[in-house]
């Protein structure tokens, strides 16, 4: 992985995400968009798996609605960006035709 695309998912994801994780999901993936919806994903399924809102009545209240918002809109932004290994705008996969010369036989 290149230090653009580790720089891009570390500005997407966070500085105190796992360079090592991101990594290995890349060799995995096999892109940075990939990786970074893989890790939102998973951090939107860590939030979800737990009660959203805890209260303790007359004492404290936890919500962590709002933060599963804000990832879900932080993975709508991503797919509007563009990410270092992605190919060019609006080009989907190149087909490539070669033509191949025939030799003079002997």
């Amino acid at each position: 992985m290149h230090t653009d695309v580790l720089h891009w998912l570390t500005a997407q994801l966070g500085p105190d995400t796992d360079p090592v994780d991101l990594t290995q999901r890349y060799e995995r993936l096999g892109s940075a968009r990939a990786v970074a919806d893989e890790v939102l994903h998973a951090r939107i399924a860590a939030l979800l798996a737990e009660p959203l809102r805890v209260t303790v009545n007359g004492i404290a209240t936890i919500d962590h609605a709002s933060n599963v918002a804000a990832l879900e809109r932080r993975l709508a932004q991503l797919s509007s960006q563009t990410a270092p290994d992605d190919g060019p705008a609006g080009a989907a996969e190149v087909i490539l035709c070669v033509q191949l010369v025939a030799r003079p036989r002997r």
